[in-house]
């Protein structure tokens, strides 16, 4: 379970509207989501999951402490 501190720090880093990239995803559903995929940041929810709109239109959330993605910083 997510700690109140730690859902705090994960909320300020991808506030709505953050760029993210994937970089590994343990899921049997990911579909046309693979690593390298980018999407954009709709909301973090209270379980700490990052929900992002897919560029390549899935709707899979990322979960805190398990899968891996980061911050894309576009230039």
């Amino acid at each position: 379970m997510i700690k109140e501190w730690q859902l705090k720090q994960l909320r300020e880093q991808y506030p709505e509207g953050t760029r993210v990239e994937l970089i590994y995803m343990n899921d049997p559903y990911m579909g046309k989501l693979k690593p390298g995929c980018r999407g954009t940041v709709k909301l973090v929810d209270d379980a700490g999951t990052v929900h992002v709109r897919w560029d390549c239109g899935s709707g899979l959330g990322l979960v805190y402490g398990e899968d891996m993605y980061e911050k894309v910083v576009e230039k």
